[in-house]
């Protein structure tokens, strides 16, 4: 057989090698260290089941606390020009790119991750899909609701913010902290605690989840909470994106397995997280001798009153891109069961 012809046959060998013969590595980037709940309890079982159910052929390269460059707010252009193949990100960190997904994060709309993040999931597939057309989106879920830590002033109802200088991770939480007489600092999980323990801030809006891996534990003593079963003044929606081109590059099997991991599988697994995350990190705070406060019915009618007037005007400013911003929220506050 002479080279002519042995090319053929490994040419026409190559192209009798079944489809599903294909392996692919996943590029994922988020803004949290490794050891963050996410990637720990979500992210890397995720990878390890797709691993499995392809017989090796998906892995997962991860890029945790922004290494692949840039900040949080640029992680939905990464995963959109294909820098990363998949991020977890929160949509609100671009301001205002991603209307109408921001319902979630209006005042005193998520009571918990669980419950939240599955009427969000039904949210974006009725109201938001279009604004995510870019993306093969795997996921949404909330942050559960965000706590207010601070490191030496307590606050005790809504006269406690005035003057308060706060980490805030949305434009939405901002307006919101503003409302109650609060001074809103933008800034990357990463560097609040330094921010905090140089006095820069007097500590942080966010999700119990957040405390230790940004070690928010070791620069705050107080920490202020809604009752069980009640609205938190403000939370932040998350999102997992994967690169469109990725996807639709992927032999058909393993988009099935991607499909047969994600959606409402995850949204569910991100949930369950994010409370039983909660639950731990409030049971280890308070034995370290930090003090939790809970908000009474009172101040939170008085919070839910002086915030009133951010909901009016996000209506008004997603109706300017066209919008219908009181239908968004009517159908949010319908899946959470919250009211204004």
């Amino acid at each position: 057989m002479n080279t002519r012809q042995l090319t053929v046959v490994a040419a026409l060998a190559a192209l009798s090698l079944p489809a599903f013969a294909q392996e692919v590595t996943f590029k994922i980037a988020h803004f949290l260290p490794s050891a963050a709940p996410t990637q720990q309890k979500v992210l890397q079982p995720w990878c390890d089941e797709m691993g499995k159910l392809s017989n090796g052929r998906i892995k997962c390269q991860f890029y945790p606390a922004m290494q692949l460059g840039g900040t949080p707010a640029q992680l939905a252009d990464q995963v959109k020009n294909g820098v990363a193949d998949v991020v977890w990100t929160g949509p609100g960190y671009s301001a205002g790119r991603f209307p109408a997904i921001e319902a979630f994060e209006l005042p005193f709309m998520v009571k918990d991750s669980s419950s939240s993040s599955k009427a969000l999931w039904k949210f974006y597939q009725q109201n938001a899909q279009q604004e995510f057309a870019a993306y093969k989106v795997l996921a949404f879920h909330t942050d559960g609701g965000q706590a207010v830590h601070t490191a030496s002033k307590q606050i005790a109802g809504l006269t406690g913010f005035a003057g308060l200088k706060l980490r805030t991770s949305t434009r939405v939480g901002a307006k919101t902290l503003t409302a109650l007489g609060g001074q809103p600092v933008a800034m990357p999980p990463a560097q609040v605690t330094e921010a905090i323990s140089k006095g820069v801030v007097d500590g942080s809006l966010g999700a119990w989840e957040l405390v230790y891996p940004t070690k928010l534990s070791e620069v705050t003593k107080f920490h202020l909470q809604p009752d069980n079963g009640v609205a938190y003044p403000t939370a932040t929606v998350l999102a997992v994106l994967m690169n469109k081109q990725k996807y639709d590059g992927l032999p058909a099997d393993l988009k099935a397995i991607v499909d047969k991991t994600t959606g409402e599988v995850m949204v569910g697994k991100f949930g369950a997280m994010f409370d039983e995350v909660a639950a731990d990190t409030r049971k280890r705070i308070a034995a370290q001798g930090n003090k939790i406060t809970t908000l009474s019915a009172t101040q939170v009618t008085a919070m839910k009153q002086a915030t009133a007037s951010v909901e009016d005007e996000w209506a008004k400013q997603v109706g300017e891109k066209g919008l219908d911003g009181k239908k968004l929220i009517a159908a949010a506050r319908e899946l959470t069961g919250t009211t204004k």
